[in-house]
């Protein structure tokens, strides 16, 4: 998906499907590409503001220009997430998650 420059910009728990026909062996699988959006890195990134609050890059946030970068940003979210049980950002609004 990156290497054909395609940003996805919603990575979330509900956007990721788990495929297991052997147990040792787990396929992930990336859904709901409605917010995905192919650019051309010489063009300077996206700017559209869009995602899951919580799993948002600061990039996005700030209206800065972004890339590929903004779905590995939100993979860390996730994986913290998985890790700790809790968000790496608290609040009860998306004013307060941004802060």
């Amino acid at each position: 998906m990156h290497k054909k420059n395609i940003v996805h910009r919603d990575i979330k728990p509900e956007n990721i499907l788990m495929e297991s026909k052997d147990p040792k062996n787990t396929n992930l699988k990336i859904t709901d590409f409605g917010f995905a959006k192919c650019y051309d890195p010489s063009e300077g990134g996206l700017t559209e503001t869009l995602g899951s609050p919580l799993y948002m890059a600061p990039e996005i946030i700030k209206k800065l220009p972004y890339d590929c970068s903004v779905d590995v940003w939100a993979l860390g979210v996730l994986s913290f997430i998985m890790l700790s049980g809790k968000p790496p950002f608290k609040g009860k609004s998306k004013e307060e998650i941004f802060a």
